[in-house]
């Protein structure tokens, strides 16, 4: 079976990923997706499926450029078979049309029955788009409003690095609905500083205008023409439905005759703004309102008004949708350029698992008080005391079909929390008929002083709730008129946040597990036992400091600065430039003719033509601010040496500046590199890169967000637990966090030596694990394979108190003979100049582990440096 589009594209992905993300027109793409996937510095960072995201647009984008996504399945997939399987074409559809590809394709676009009948409709959608459109389709909680906000940045960034470059100066951020327009007032929120690197950020910064379309609002306030706006929007403020418009837009001032002109005028006036904006993006979140459920009605609407854009805007680029659930009946919608479901996402730890906690019940509608007070009663029992690490406390969210259900069944809930001993003001109501005080409480759930624990919804807290500390969904009663609405209400529970380790737990009655399951399969093709069974591969954790003011490393280090050289700067001379004489088009016509002298075919017919273009110039003035603020140059000395050498001219050639450029730099190319050795006081930690917080009594700490591998959890160890062990030695912070059995032996087997038998040992410290630059001074460089630098951190730092350290590294066995982490590796190699600038403050070895517990004999070196 031939591969989807999503999977040949993550290969090719992978690959240009290893080729270091290598585009020679545009090499500062490469500098922006290594910078996003590890920026500098503790706080926000794109989650693992929107790096995976990104780098896919942006291989789409200038490895393939932005090809239609039917032409990307003919790039692709070359041989008709796995074309035909790639884009859900089966066998008898192919036979029904002779085998044949151009008459497939055209039945497919124009053939309702034909479609109909194989199942076809989604894939039509994907033939009949005239422009380039990607379904991005990432679970709920990926972090799908980040996504669009960090492919905008990244696009404005590219457009502000290449002005002359395919990229994207303007977006429209469609929203379905008004919550999911409330959930993209994120973008406005985002840290784009972690998103691009220092030198392209501001820039961005300075340049980007967000604006959010608001009621009553006949025109959208962006400058016609203008570039860098973001314009986030409803769907119904923006497509071509004079319908949409309300009277309350018109006003006054028209007769009932003329409202409806009126309606089409306004409607106009808003896409006139949005289609004058050049080098457009259209970005539609949650887009199965204009794909999936609502293919046939909703589509049609949106879709006229994207091909409106693309028919009058200076340059519709692409249209980029996101979406949870990218299929239509059952139909996966062919656009998916990428994949990350929900299973995926508990593995990665971006999703609460769910293992062996959806509870399916049977009852009928007389009993459902029952089930209510269960459910009631069994979340309290297990999440009553749960909190997030802000001290939000867990809620429940009970979904009901009408607001009648909700009435009828709300003194159950009131009851069974009395029977508790529990308020009943922890419940509140989220309905389309609510107060104003009642929508107010819900949008402040978030709070972790928020009162309410129990929320009870009709037509609420799906699409675009966010609300970490949701930890238990019910749905009440079995809904008749579902749309995918059990899986959206069921799936609200399990976003992630960092410091939990509880799973999530959804309550079903019988006739909402199996819709539940058919809306898996529909959706993510999977079932609710593959849900069932996915397990988080890692584990977030809370480290707190310690001990905050730790005495210094003091070391002698060798420091590498580039210096200009002690030579006297000559005058700038420079010399004219001409453009070459032969700039244009050089044409040259053909026929095919068999040569004797040659097995080539196509001669030449005639002189080859010369096809002259339009010089490209700059005035004099703009070259020489180019050129200044390259080099570092004064301005106006440059200024006249351009005057002087080009005398009468206001302007030169494009061409002519890399040759001038050239020029400048074989004149100020002065500088050398020069080492020297200093001395440096390494702080071990630095609390300014930890989260700070102040205690109710004024008592300030410091925290920091860790992940693990499930499969380490039981290398924590924590100060309360190993404090009789370590007497007041090591856990500057709490708790460590070890990569291997052999690093927690080794802290052992020390820390009980050194009870035995004291020494002047002033500390013990794990270093291995915190590298991040703002946190801690103590590293090495060292250059990589790749020849890159790299930081490396050594497990372990043993400081006596006459000053001298020991630096401490724990490696497998197996690893003695690596390149980079062996013996004689490049950390080691890195690290023992280090200690050889210090000899008389510094020692450094290399245990090799060869199994959980380290020998006896191989301890020796590290029992000599703490006994002298």
């Amino acid at each position: 079976m031939s591969a989807s589009l999503y999977q040949r594209l993550a290969e090719r992905v992978g690959t240009w990923r290893d080729d270091r993300y290598r585009v020679e027109r545009y090499p500062t793409i490469g500098e922006i997706l290594d910078w996003a996937k590890a920026p500098e510095g503790s706080g926000f960072r794109l989650r693992p499926p929107q790096i995976r995201a990104l780098e896919t647009y942006w291989y789409l984008r200038l490895v393939e450029g932005t090809p239609h996504i039917f032409e990307l399945y003919r790039r692709l997939f070359p041989k008709t078979a796995d074309l035909l399987s790639a884009s859900g074409v089966s066998k008898d559809a192919f036979e029904k049309r002779d085998f044949d590809l151009d008459a497939l394709w055209e039945a497919i676009t124009n053939d309702d029955d034909f479609a109909h009948e194989y199942r076809l409709e989604s894939l039509r959608e994907t033939l009949t788009l005239d422009y380039a459109s990607y379904i991005l389709a990432l679970a709920m909680g990926a972090g799908k409003t980040a996504l669009i906000g960090a492919i905008i940045a990244t696009e404005f960034a590219m457009a502000l690095e290449y002005p002359d470059g395919p990229f994207v100066q303007n977006a429209l951020v469609f929203a379905p609905g008004t919550t999911i327009i409330e959930s993209l007032r994120e973008l406005a929120q985002i840290p784009y500083d972690r998103i691009l690197p220092p030198r392209l950020y501001k820039p961005f910064a300075a340049s980007v205008k967000i604006t959010f379309t608001r009621e009553g609002e006949k025109d959208i306030p962006v400058i016609r023409g203008s570039v860098f706006n973001v314009v986030v929007t409803n769907t119904e403020k923006i497509r071509i439905q004079k319908e949409t418009i309300r009277k309350s837009d018109i006003g006054s001032l028209f007769a009932p005759k003329q409202q409806d002109d009126a309606r089409a005028e306004i409607a106009n006036l808003r896409l006139q703004a949005i289609a004058s904006l050049p080098h457009l993006a259209v970005f539609s979140d949650e887009a199965h309102h204009t794909y999936g459920q609502a293919l046939d009605t909703e589509l049609k609407k949106v879709r006229k008004t994207v091909d409106y854009l693309y028919q009058n805007s200076p340059n519709l680029i692409c249209v980029v949708n996101t979406t949870g659930t990218p299929y239509f009946q059952r139909q996966p919608l062919r656009d998916v350029v990428v994949w990350y479901g929900l299973s995926q996402g508990i593995r990665d730890n971006i999703l609460k698992e769910v293992v062996n906690n959806i509870q399916a019940f049977t009852f009928d509608d007389a009993n459902t008080d029952q089930f209510i007070r269960h459910v009631i009663a069994d979340f309290f029992k297990d999440y009553g005391n749960v909190t997030l690490p802000n001290g939000a406390p867990a809620k429940l969210a009970i979904y009901f079909p009408q607001n009648d259900d909700l009435t009828e069944l709300r003194p159950a809930v009131e009851t069974a929390l009395a029977q508790l001993g529990l308020s009943p003001a922890l419940c509140l109501r989220n309905t389309s008929e609510s107060t104003q005080a009642e929508i107010d409480g819900f949008n402040r759930l978030n709070d972790p002083s928020a009162p309410h624990r129990v929320i009870l919804l009709v037509n609420k807290g799906t699409e675009g709730w966010n609300c970490p500390s949701l930890f238990a969904c019910a749905l009440a009663r079995r809904l008749r008129t579902s749309n995918n609405f059990v899986l959206q209400a069921a799936s609200r529970c399990l976003r992630q946040v960092p410091g939990n380790n509880r799973p999530a737990r959804i309550y079903l009655s019988a006739d909402n597990r199996s819709i539940l399951d058919r809306q898996l399969q529909e959706t993510y093709g999977e079932t609710i036992a593959d849900l069932d069974r996915a397990k988080t591969n890692t584990r977030n954790a809370i480290i707190r400091l310690r001990k905050v003011r730790l005495p210094p490393l003091v070391v002698r280090q060798l420091v590498r600065t580039v210096v200009r050289k002690d030579v006297v700067a000559e005058p700038l001379r420079l010399t004219v430039v001409y453009p070459t004489a032969e700039s244009g088009l050089k044409k040259e016509t053909l026929t095919v003719a068999k040569q004797q002298s040659t097995k080539q075919v196509l001669r030449p017919v005639g002189d080859a033509e010369i096809i002259q273009e339009t010089v490209e110039t700059v005035d004099l003035y703009t070259a020489a601010v180019e050129l200044a603020a390259t080099y570092r140059l004064d301005l106006w000395p440059l200024y006249e040496e351009l005057r002087r050498i080009y005398p009468g001219q206001a302007e030169i050639p494009d061409s002519v500046l890399p040759a001038l450029k050239k020029q400048i730099e074989d004149q100020t190319r002065h500088y050398e590199v020069r080492e020297e050795t200093v001395e440096r006081a390494l702080a071990l930690v630095k609390p300014d890169g930890f989260q700070r917080h102040v205690a109710d009594d004024g008592t300030e700490f410091y925290t920091a967000e860790i992940s693990y591998p499930i499969g380490r959890e039981h290398l924590l160890a924590s100060w309360k637990d190993w404090q009789a062990k370590a007497d007041g030695l090591g856990f500057h912070y709490d708790p460590y966090n070890f990569d291997s059995n052999p690093e927690q032996n080794f802290f052992e087997q020390l820390l009980a030596h050194l009870k035995q038998r004291p020494a002047d040992v002033e500390d013990i410290y794990f270093t291995g694990a915190i590298t991040d630059p703002n946190k801690t001074d103590f590293y090495v460089e060292y250059k990589g394979e790749d020849d890159q630098w790299h930081r490396y951190t050594p497990d372990f730092i043993i400081r006596r108190k006459d000053g001298k350290c020991l630096i401490v590294e724990i490696k497998s066995e197996r690893e003695r003979a690596h390149p980079i982490d062996g013996e004689n590796g490049r950390k080691a190699i890195a690290t023992r100049k280090l200690v050889g600038l210090n000899p008389d403050r510094l020692k450094y070895e290399i245990i090799f582990a060869r199994a959980d517990v380290i020998g006896h004999e191989q301890l020796q070196p590290v029992r000599q440096f703490v006994e002298k």
